[in-house]
């Protein structure tokens, strides 16, 4: 896990490096959607599981809808085609709501006391 981490902190790091660069002020949609990919990436690799099933499902599912938020909002900017344009915008209106009945549902949860091991259906 350390070295997948390690390698998407990496990744990330270069692309933003590239992305900073005078001679590119505006990031390319591969570049756009190499950060997107990145940024998910990292989020995931930062949870570790808790033990329920329930919550690290919602933990795990919260910062990769959040990644395809972020990549459809590239296609929205630099997309040309018409059906895909408006699919991203559907997956933003509805990653969004889901995002929020996941959030909802964490609420419900104390992980303050979970037990990783008791239940390790997911590997920190």
């Amino acid at each position: 896990m350390r070295t997948s981490s390690l390698l998407v902190t990496l990744a990330l790091g270069i692309t933003i490096l590239r992305t900073a660069s005078p001679s590119n002020p505006e990031p390319t949609p591969d570049i756009a959607l190499d950060q997107a990919m990145a940024a998910m990436h990292s989020a995931m690799a930062k949870i570790r599981c808790s033990g329920n099933p329930d919550a690290d499902f919602a933990r795990m599912m919260i910062p990769y809808h959040q990644g395809a938020i972020d990549m459809a909002k590239v296609e929205l900017h630099f997309g040309k085609d018409l059906r895909l344009r408006r699919l991203a915008q559907e997956i933003i209106v509805t990653q969004q709501s889901e995002i929020q009945v996941m959030r909802a549902a964490l609420e419900a949860y104390d992980l303050s006391s979970a037990d990783p091991k008791r239940n390790n259906w997911c590997t920190p």
